[in-house]
């Protein structure tokens, strides 16, 4: 089982946008350009509730606005001054090792030392062909690469040499990082493969839990922290990102929620097999056993602190949007996790750690 720490232990909370492509609050279409803004304006609310982390996906498709997020995340930065930034994930197999570092070391220069990196394989697959990678190397593109950044991070001189990219002979990238090194995760779907890699380099993992009952994925936490052990790493965070959103009420945040969720769950499902989403089955991901967390603020943080308690991590990032779902909805969203959900779950946790140690 997942080691819990002591009631010191501290717990980061943070949201994450993909930059859905939205509607206004009547369903009129809004471009990709605001859609960007908007996403600036929606990092810039969540720095001024408090919240810990703001992340923005990376995606090269019509539906989703943000294909560079380094750039939108600078942008939040200068109108910032707490927030740590970063991508989520960053998809590393179809870009370039040593451009990422640069652009993220870069981020953490003008948010002094904010800046976050999460990486990935990518679950969507559009930038494979857009710049040029073939699918059937979809294993090796992120081992080498990552492997790559790994090296990077120590921003000493790197000796490497693989397959994917040109070979690199005792060079050095810049910009350097104040820090020493720039905070780097992995993303991972749930594959023991993939916690072991994440442990290999003795890096954070960010589980993504976007399904079923968020608890069967303890063992990934156990098998990660065992990893790390083998590899001689000492204890470095675990957080999960879910998708949410959170409302006056719990009816309210469902029945506002959901037709965005089922049409995005359509679109994206359409190229891959997956059959519609019934209101039943969202209900039942909404429920206690599910991967989302769709409802009032108490309903959501007891819901957090549970999976919180039960896996053990240190972190939890809300994917709060969905498909055409409103910038004022999300706003909204934003205001009641950060002054009313974060508290509540904050409160929840001292109470089951003092319970706990007064045992």
């Amino acid at each position: 089982m997942p080691e819990h720490d002591s009631p010191t232990r501290t717990i980061e909370f943070g949201l994450d946008t993909f930059g859905d492509v939205t509607a206004t609050p009547d369903g009129a279409p809004v471009s990709q350009a605001q859609v960007i803004r908007n996403v600036v304006d929606e990092g810039v609310l969540a720095d001024q509730v408090g919240l810990s982390f703001f992340g923005v996906g990376e995606h090269h498709r019509e539906d989703f606005a943000v294909s560079a997020p380094d750039v939108v995340l600078a942008a939040i930065a200068a109108r910032t001054t707490g927030i740590h930034l970063g991508s989520a994930v960053t998809v590393l197999s179809s870009d370039d090792p040593v451009r990422v570092f640069q652009r993220f070391a870069t981020l953490d220069a003008v948010s002094n030392g904010r800046a976050e990196v999460i990486l990935g394989r990518g679950s969507f697959t559009e930038s494979f062909p857009l710049f040029g990678y073939d699918l059937s190397d979809y294993e090796t593109l992120f081992e080498e690469k990552l492997e790559l950044f790994a090296a990077l991070r120590a921003e000493q001189p790197v000796t490497w040499n693989g397959s994917t990219r040109a070979p690199l002979a005792d060079q050095r990238v810049f910009p350097t990082t104040e820090s020493g090194a720039l905070r780097t995760w992995v993303g991972v779907g749930g594959s023991p493969e993939s916690v072991v890699r994440s442990a290999r380099y003795g890096l954070p993992m960010m589980l993504a839990i976007i399904g079923g009952s968020p608890s069967r994925f303890a063992p990934y936490v156990d098998l990660y922290q065992r990893a790390m052990a083998q590899f001689g790493h000492p204890v470095e965070a675990i957080g999960v990102h879910s998708p949410g959103f959170v409302a006056d009420t719990d009816d309210e945040a469902r029945n506002e929620f959901f037709p965005h969720y089922q049409a995005m769950h359509a679109r994206i499902g359409a190229s891959r097999g997956w059959p519609p989403l019934t209101r039943l089955q969202f209900d039942a991901e909404a429920s206690v056993e599910g991967a989302l967390y769709v409802g009032s603020p108490e309903t959501v943080a007891q819901k957090m602190a549970r999976n919180i308690e039960t896996l053990g991590v240190n972190r939890f990032d809300l994917k709060y949007g969905a498909g055409t779902l409103s910038h004022e909805s999300m706003m909204k969203n934003i205001e009641l996790y950060g002054t009313q959900v974060v508290p509540r779950v904050q409160q929840l946790l001292a109470e089951s750690s003092a319970s706990v140690f007064a045992e």
